[in-house]
């Protein structure tokens, strides 16, 4: 059968030597949040973790800032510097990965994949030539990796008809480009963080629960109905729908009529117990904690007060998105066949930019120690090329370190003692000799043609 530009065929005896991978390790129900929580049936859904505002909100703010990052084609050239550069085996692609998609799009589906199931999967397209012309990002529920019995990784994909897959089919793992993490269990199976944050997460959707019916209920708490004498089983179930029916939710607030002795007593909620503002923060924090967002970055706390915008940027990248970078590049170079001299690189720019007043002052500092030239620092600042740009400066008066050197290996390098008076030489005495004799002529030659002047 060929698909995706491939040749996909295996005998029987080798799909019976592939054994499948269990990936069922809490992705759709996490039980046992607490001790006794499977007798009580008690579990933490994956949907409805997803729709925790503190997940959700380190999810699409992690897929959106690397998702903004321009991916560059780069090449070492002989020096060991990396610099842009173009190749039509492998721009293309980068530049459009698919033809439902564009490059931002396709990279925030590679990042909430990765976020939310722990694997990403990627379908490799390939032309004639066999250079991949497409890449489309898989359901990670529709497939399964498979191990043979010599250690080979094949992966079987269901049906997905955007991807250009009619049916399922399995494929060797060259056909793949699988960037997963956590990888707890298996190393070809990753981990989601909603492993580690589902129960606060289920703990903030709670909180958020109770309040949205406390507060459709007017905002009042529950009561007690109580009557002077011993009341049959019927009567209180009868009392309790016509309260509920006519004097809570919406109709919360009407005046209620009693008779017969009863009374109606309100239970007033403890300070303690209805902190929910405090509750619901701390179970943001520990969600943030688990993707490693700063809980500033998605309005949870306050923001430092370190002024220096760069410094909190630099802090967010390292100790959360440089490892899914730096993942997906690798990912991407092995991927796409690339060599040791050619590779791809997110431009982080963008991501750690500075305060104007910041950059042009490092930009200052560049030029002004000969580090960068001047339309290198102009390319920083969005600015065009002039004339005579394009090489380092530094002022008239700096010396190499070989010429000082030099200097300092002479025995007087400073000239502090004046040199001893030097004895003429007879070549000195010829020299002089002879100057005094062409000075003589001069002066005779030019007395004589004063005279014939007279």
């Amino acid at each position: 059968m060929r698909l995706l530009g491939l040749n996909i065929s295996r005998s029987k005896a080798e799909e019976k030597a592939l054994a499948p991978i269990s990936q069922n390790r809490g992705w759709y129900r996490i039980l046992e949040a607490f001790a006794g929580a499977w007798q009580r049936n008690v579990e933490i859904r994956y949907d409805d973790v997803l729709s925790n505002h503190a997940d959700f909100a380190c999810r699409t703010l992690i897929a959106s800032d690397i998702s903004k990052l321009r991916i560059k084609l780069v090449q070492k050239d002989e020096s060991g510097i990396w610099s842009e550069t173009a190749n039509p085996a492998y721009s293309p692609v980068l530049r459009k990965p698919n033809h439902f998609q564009n490059r931002m799009q396709f990279m925030e589906s590679w990042v909430l994949s990765k976020l939310q199931r722990g694997n990403a999967v990627i379908l490799k397209q390939r032309d004639g030539r066999g250079v991949v012309k497409a890449l489309y990002v898989l359901d990670w529920t529709l497939v399964t990796p498979l191990v043979a019995d010599d250690g080979s990784v094949f992966y079987q994909l269901n049906t997905d008809n955007l991807a250009g897959l009619p049916q399922a089919v399995t494929v060797p793992s060259r056909e793949i480009i699988h960037d997963r993490f956590n990888c707890f269990y298996h190393p070809l199976v990753g981990l989601s963080p909603i492993f580690a944050g589902g129960l606060a997460a289920t703990q903030g959707l709670a909180i958020q629960n109770d309040s949205t019916t406390f507060f459709q209920n007017g905002a009042q708490p529950g009561g007690i109905l109580t009557a002077p004498a011993a009341i049959s089983d019927d009567t209180a179930k009868r009392l309790k729908e016509h309260w509920d029916q006519s004097y809570s939710g919406k109709n919360s607030g009407k005046v209620a009529v009693l008779g017969d002795g009863l009374k109606y007593e309100a239970m007033r909620a403890k300070a303690v117990d209805s902190q929910l503002i405090e509750q619901l923060k701390w179970s943001a924090e520990v969600v943030c904690s688990t993707y490693h967002v700063p809980p500033y970055k998605i309005g949870v706390g306050t923001i430092p007060t370190n002024n220096n915008v760069e410094a909190l940027n630099i802090e967010y990248y390292s100790q959360c998105l440089q490892v899914l970078i730096e993942a997906i590049e690798l990912c991407l170079d092995e991927g796409l066949g690339m060599g040791e001299n050619i590779g791809t690189e997110f431009d982080v720019d963008n991501l750690l930019r500075m305060d104007t007043t910041a950059l042009i002052n490092a930009e200052k500092e560049a030029v002004g120690a000969g580090i960068k030239a001047p339309n290198e620092a102009r390319k920083r600042l969005n600015l065009g090329p002039k004339a005579g740009g394009n090489s380092p400066y530094l002022q008239q008066q700096n010396y190499s370190l070989e010429a000082l050197a030099k200097r300092d290996a002479q025995d007087d390098p400073f000239g502090a003692k004046p040199a001893a008076p030097r004895e003429p030489s007879e070549e000195d005495d010829a020299a002089r000799r002879e100057a005094e004799e062409r000075a003589f002529r001069a002066e005779a030659m030019l007395s004589f043609q004063k005279g014939l002047a007279a």
